[in-house]
């Protein structure tokens, strides 16, 4: 059961094509730091920032995997990732760091339904 006032964030982007991914991540961040419960579920090219073999990117751009791995010092212990597109992008879901929750596409609309805020970035 999710929390009333939980916040869910969604991520669609990969870690070096634009600001996308780095600007979900602070959001969940800052609002987990004021003590709001966070749930992050990665769809598409963003679960490329959950690849335990990520690097950073062109001069100036950091790799994301740091701050994913400070998530849980947050409380954000729920990183949900769609199975089937964990498929299609042809990645093993033993590539991906290990607080990935795999989910069913079938159940994102229940995942959606229980969160009344939501940030898509």
């Amino acid at each position: 059961m999710v929390a009333p006032d939980a916040l869910l964030v969604i991520i669609r982007h990969a870690p070096h094509g634009s600001n996308w991914l780095r600007e979900g991540l602070d959001a969940a961040l800052v609002a987990a730091a004021f003590g709001q419960p966070v749930e992050l579920l990665f769809m598409g090219q963003g679960i490329m920032a959950l690849l335990k073999e990520q690097g950073s990117g062109a001069p100036g751009q950091k790799a994301t995997l740091p701050t994913i791995d400070m998530l849980e010092m947050y409380d954000i212990d729920k990183l949900w990732v769609p199975r089937e597109a964990l498929q299609s992008l042809h990645i093993p879901a033993d590539a991906l760091v290990d607080s990935v929750t795999l989910m069913a596409n079938a159940d994102i609309p229940d995942l959606l339904q229980q969160h009344a805020k939501i940030f898509s970035f």
